[in-house]
């Protein structure tokens, strides 16, 4: 009997586990979602979960190659987050 795999869907890292998969506390990673700074996330029954490949994606962002490359104000709010219409 020959089994056919099993494509599993994208694991899910719940805060506690993407903070450290990124090299961040929790309580940072959860102000870049107040903020709408950080990585995509879902809400799955109430809890916050993020993909694996979003991670990646977001961590990507601040990808830089020299002190002089002025890359992506990643710690700032999205212009459209609504934080940052408060303080216009």
């Amino acid at each position: 009997m020959s089994r056919t795999p099993v494509n599993l869907p994208p694991r899910f890292l719940r805060t506690p586990e993407a903070a450290r998969f990124l090299g961040l506390s929790g309580r940072t990673l959860e102000k870049h979602r107040y903020f709408g700074s950080g990585p995509a996330y879902r809400r799955i029954g109430g809890r916050v979960v993020y993909s694996v490949d979003d991670l990646r994606a977001w961590a990507d962002l601040g990808t830089k190659y020299s002190t002089s490359d002025p890359g992506q104000n990643d710690l700032m709010p999205r212009r459209d987050a609504a934080i940052a219409q408060s303080r216009r």
